[in-house]
């Protein structure tokens, strides 16, 4: 940063969330997972009730999600790998004290998200029906279609509402990233049974509900960044230029994140086919519910994953290396203590919460293939905090080709290998298919932590030897 620079932004007070990432790195973490954990609990419930308003419209309903659900996946992977990129940098650059590169970031990431939508959008809009029916959807397809386009309509506002969270969670303004996702959540659980039966729009009618919500909840984020302008990071698009050092900083990460997510969207594309392949359509409505209790569990991961990314990444800006150390491991000890304890808790629960989502006569016939679903992943939840929070820490420093590689491993060139050998090989047909995903997450796990602690200490030994 500059003289100049330092001189004109000086006067700038720091909000309380840099405050928090350049203070106490267990704190940090603590202090910032509890919103978003919070924000998500309340964004799981939503998915909870979406699933249970749907499933009374039988498995062919769920199913007609279910097809669609690997590419919502993909809208908000690439929609949250940008946030993630831009919300890396500005954790970086607040480490740095670099007030304009935070500036920068904020805007950068905002004319790229606006780029992206559109070019999305277009293609998928009209070439759902056939992907559909390459996927094996048959007579589910023309419903699966419609609830597609209604929500690739809206990409632009399924994209703005996760990347302003995010921009918002790289200053550490958890709060008002968690007001956001539960003010969209809420509404949700609102609407869905307006749209779904009070209108008897049946499948469509949920796809509205979430356009709707989601429309509200990036109105309210659009006036704090755009109008407001109270976060540390400003939108400056007056004389709006690319700076190619700043869309480097974006995209380091931004790009290897998205297509981390986009790689678990695939391995859901992969796991559908093969769920398929053994047991119908009926296969995939199993993994469609069962991965929602899945998602429920892993929550405090994936608000502790926010956490680790903005304060390993503020530390790695101020060349803090051991303060990165604690932070990391601190969260990981934490995670794996509350997943544990989770694992349990769904073992125990399973059959009273397959039960809530197959109520109808026709959802009887899945209810003891849930079951078996959520015991067997079980095995899934204590070690997935090594994996998510070693790519969070990758992330963070800037790292974001190591976040993907790590991310292939488990999702990918291992989990769908192994799920295709149960199932289909050995003939375990939809058991085997969750023995697979539980062996292949749970070997590239402890594959990403070990590349993590490596990678951590690598950094430490550095420092002290340049201290000498």
């Amino acid at each position: 940063m500059n003289t100049e620079s330092q001189v004109q932004y000086a006067s700038i007070p720091w909000t309380k969330g840099v405050q928090t990432l350049l203070g106490r790195p267990k704190q940090a973490i603590i202090k910032l997972s509890i919103p978003m954990i919070v924000a998500m609990s309340v964004q799981t419930l939503y998915n909870f009730v979406d699933a249970l308003w749907v499933s009374g419209l039988g498995p062919g309903a769920l199913s007609a999600v279910g097809f669609f659900f690997p590419f919502f996946f993909m809208l908000t992977a690439i929609s949250t790998g940008l946030g993630v990129g831009g919300s890396s940098a500005i954790s970086r650059m607040i480490g740095a004290r670099d007030k304009r590169g935070a500036d920068n970031v904020a805007s950068h990431t905002l004319v790229m998200m606006i780029i992206l939508g559109i070019v999305i959008t277009v293609p998928f809009f009209w070439l759902a029906p056939r992907i559909f029916i390459m996927m094996g959807a048959g007579r589910i397809t023309p419903t699966a279609t419609i609830y597609s386009r209604i929500l690739f309509s809206a990409t632009l506002i399924i994209f703005f509402a996760n990347i302003a969270s995010a921009l918002l969670r790289g200053e550490g303004d958890t709060k008002r990233a968690m007001y956001a996702m539960m003010l969209g959540a809420g509404l949700n659980i609102v609407l869905d049974p307006i749209f779904i039966y009070g209108l008897k729009l049946g499948v469509p009618g949920a796809a509205w509900a979430t356009v709707i919500s989601l429309s509200i909840s990036s109105s309210v984020l659009f006036y704090w960044m755009c109008i407001k302008r109270d976060s540390y990071a400003t939108i400056r698009m007056k004389g709006f230029r690319f700076k190619k050092s700043t869309l480097s900083d974006i995209l380091k990460v931004g790009v290897p994140s998205s297509f981390q997510q986009l790689s678990m969207a695939f391995s859901i594309f992969l796991f559908n086919i093969i769920a398929v392949k053994v047991a119908g359509t009926d296969g995939v409505a199993v993994l469609t519910t069962g991965w929602r209790v899945t998602m429920f569990a892993i929550l405090p991961l994936i608000g502790m994953a926010t956490a680790v990314t903005s304060v390993t990444g503020a530390a790695f800006g101020d060349k803090d290396y051991k303060k990165l150390d604690t932070a990391y491991v601190f969260a990981i000890k934490i995670g794996f203590v509350v997943e544990l304890i989770l694992a349990a808790v769904t073992f125990i629960l399973a059959p009273q919460v397959a039960a809530l989502f197959t109520m109808t006569k026709e959802g009887l016939r899945i209810r003891a293939d849930l079951i078996i679903f959520m015991r067997i992943m079980c095995l899934y939840y204590p070690t997935t905090s090594l994996g998510m929070l070693s790519s969070s820490m990758f992330q963070g420093t800037g790292k974001g080709n190591y976040s993907l590689v790590v991310t292939v491993i488990r999702t990918i060139v291992l989990a769908v290998p192994f799920a295709y050998i149960y199932a289909v090989l050995i003939g375990m047909r939809l058991t085997g298919v969750w023995w697979g995903i539980v062996t292949g997450n749970v070997l590239g796990a402890l594959i990403a932590f070990t590349f993590g602690r490596h990678f951590v200490n690598k950094l430490k030994n550095k420092k002290e030897i340049q201290k000498y």
